[in-house]
């Protein structure tokens, strides 16, 4: 398992993006200003701006993504989100080209916890 991405909420996403691209000394990989977030690319672990997002969320990557949204769910687990693809990326901007999935769980903190996984055309 990985850490897939890194969630950052930000008020200004023009400002945040000028911000982490001076930063990392790098472009975005891909930006949705209709949707309000960006994303960079951290040797694979996506660093993704949002104005929508929570304060901070992390995603992290499972090979069976609907399998184990089963299990969380046996072992009493809040499922907030079922598996479903958020991003289809036939062009491959942040991978082999395929489909973005995604679920959100709760923990027992009451964090939001993104569950990932990318399923190849």
């Amino acid at each position: 398992m990985k850490f897939r991405q890194i969630g950052l909420y930000v008020s200004n996403l023009d400002r945040a993006v000028d911000f982490y691209s001076n930063l990392l000394k790098t472009d975005t990989t891909a930006r949705f200003d209709s949707q309000g977030f960006a994303f960079f690319d951290l040797d694979g672990v996506r660093l993704f701006l949002d104005v929508n997002a929570p304060k901070s969320a992390i995603y992290l990557e499972f090979p069976d993504l609907q399998s184990k949204v089963e299990e969380l769910r046996l072992e009493g687990i809040k499922i907030i989100s079922e598996a479903h693809v958020v991003f289809p990326d036939p062009d491959g901007i942040f991978d082999l080209p395929g489909n973005e999935w995604l679920a959100f769980i709760e923990d027992s903190e009451g964090n939001l916890v993104g569950l990932m996984s990318r399923e190849t055309l």
